[in-house]
Order: structure tokens, then C-alpha cells, then sequence
């Protein structure tokens, strides 16, 4: 269709005495907008916000209200007294917090590299001693570390974040190894560097089987963080073995809970991080 001034709107073309228009212009000549791309179900739900939190804040009143009601012993009111609770819970934050921040800036980097021409050839045997950090039993490791370094908190980290190299390193390589190789070609053939190629594509891409990894090893740091108490590393096994030692069942069993508690609240942390930082290109349509 012709205007007035016997010149085609935009956007349409006239081939063998047919009309024919240009995908996404409208008929008035201009451009139309590309349609708003669908949105899909948020990452994150309320239940997933809410619940565990929830659970523990109602176990942790329980346990507090009980404690109230309780009628303790010299040696209980003792060990609990004087913000001992508070300081075990700290130093054991503490210790999951430095011995997973060693674990990643040495487990990530070290799988990239395994990766990367040479030195595959160095994978088996690093494999082999990320296993026997994680197949010799974490108490023993400890002691022969005790021994080593001396008793204090170093002796403590280093045996956990050998123990928890383990899941990172293995989960960074086989992110890395299963990127699609033609994908990879392509971005080299548009001209992209070999970093480029790194942090662009391969990384964003493995994101997901290296978080799986990292909430693997949270949750080994603070199950192994109660050991750091044989070594005087401090922490909630402190409570623990106090407890048991003393046969006060009070203080082992809010040694124990608190011990639970940090354990699945760092799952729930990790299991959001997992969901935010998951690049939405990998996540299924519906």
C-alpha cells in the first residue's frame, strides 16, 4: 500500500508487484517493540525464605524455655554461665568461616588450573591428595597436625580445610569439563581471549556444580569445626565434650543443638546463594 506522495511505508518492500513488510515493523511504518521477554517463576519463593528459619527459631525458644524452667546443678549453671554459650558459638563461626574462605581461594583456583593444557597431567595426583585429606579420619588428621604444630587454633583450620578441599576441587573440575567444546570453540572463533573464554563462559557455566560444592563443604566445616576442641581450637564442641565428660546432659545437649542449628542455617544460606547466583540461561523453561 501506497501513501499519498506514492512512496512506501517503511518497513514494506515490493517484489514482483506484491507488498511485503519487514518483520517487527507495524503498519504505520515505524519499528514495532520486540515483546517483553516472558517472565518465569521467581528463583526464590516465600517458602523457601521462611520455613527453615522458622524450624529453628522454634527449636532454639523451645530449648531456651526449657533451660528456664530447668532446675541445674552448680557445675551446669557453671559451664553455661559468663557468655561460655556465646563465645563456643562464635569461635565456631569463626573457624567454618576462615577454613571455608582457604578452602575456596584454594580449591577454585587449583581446579581451573588442572584444567587449563599442561597441567591436566597433574589432575590424577591431585586428586589422589585432596582424597586422603578427606579419607583420613578427621580426628586423627587433627592429631597428627597437633602434634606437628603445636596445640591451638592454626592445627584446628588446617585440618578442616583439608578436609573439605575435597568436594570443591572435584566439583570446579567437573564444571569445567563438562562445557560444551563446540561452545567454547565459538567463542573463540568471535574473537574472545582465553580469559575471556574463562570468566565469560566456562565459569558462568559451572557456576552451579561449584556452589554444589561449596555448600558441600560448609556443612563439613562445621561438623569438623566440633573436633577443633581436641586440639584448642575452641568452638561448640567445647560444650560437647564438656558434657560428656561431666555427664551433664544440659550442656551437652545445647552444645549438640547449637551445633544443628548452624549446620542447617548454613545449609539454607548457601542453598539461596546457589539459587541467586545460577545464571538464568541455565535455569529450564516451562
Amino acid at each position: 500500500m501506497r501513501t499519498s506522495s506514492g512512496r512506501r511505508p517503511d518497513g514494506e518492500h515490493e517484489v514482483k508487484g506484491h507488498a511485503f513488510r519487514d518483520e517487527g515493523a507495524d503498519p504505520d511504518g515505524r519499528d514495532a517493540a520486540p515483546p517483553p521477554p516472558p517472565s518465569g517463576p521467581p528463583r526464590v519463593t516465600w517458602q523457601k525464605l521462611t520455613f527453615l528459619p522458622t524450624v529453628l527459631i522454634a527449636v532454639l525458644l523451645a530449648t531456651w524455655l526449657w533451660f528456664e524452667q530447668a532446675d541445674l546443678d552448680a557445675l551446669t549453671r557453671n559451664a553455661l554461665s559468663d557468655g561460655q554459650v556465646s563465645k563456643a558459638l562464635w569461635q565456631h563461626i569463626q573457624l567454618t568461616a576462615i577454613s571455608t574462605f582457604f578452602v575456596l581461594i584454594i580449591a577454585i583456583p587449583l581446579g581451573i588450573l588442572l584444567t587449563r593444557g599442561m597441567f591436566r597431567r597433574a589432575m590424577p595426583a591431585a586428586m589422589v591428595f585432596a582424597n586422603m585429606g578427606q579419607a583420613t579420619p578427621a580426628i586423627g588428621l587433627l592429631a597428627l597436625l597437633v602434634i606437628w604444630l603445636g596445640i591451638g587454633r592454626r592445627a584446628a583450620l588446617i585440618g578442616i580445610i583439608a578436609y573439605a578441599v575435597l568436594p570443591v576441587l572435584a566439583n570446579t573440575i567437573a564444571g569445567l569439563k563438562a562445557n560444551d567444546p563446540m561452545l567454547l570453540e565459538a567463542a573463540r572463533g568471535i574473537g574472545m581471549s582465553p580469559l575471556g573464554v574463562l570468566t565469560r563462559v566456562e565459569l558462568p557455566l559451572a557456576v552451579p556444580l561449584i556452589l554444589a560444592g561449596v555448600r558441600t563443604a560448609l556443612v563439613l566445616n562445621v561438623g569438623t569445626a566440633t573436633l577443633a576442641t581436641f586440639g584448642g581450637g575452641g568452638g561448640l564442641g567445647v560444650l560437647i565434650t564438656t558434657g560428656i565428660t561431666s555427664q551433664r546432659m544440659p550442656v551437652l545437649v545445647v552444645g549438640s543443638i547449637l551445633t544443628v542449628a548452624l549446620a542447617l542455617l548454613v545449609d539454607w544460606l548457601a542453598s539461596l546463594a546457589e539459587l541467586l547466583m545460577r545464571p538464568r540461561g541455565l535455569e529450564a523453561g516451562p
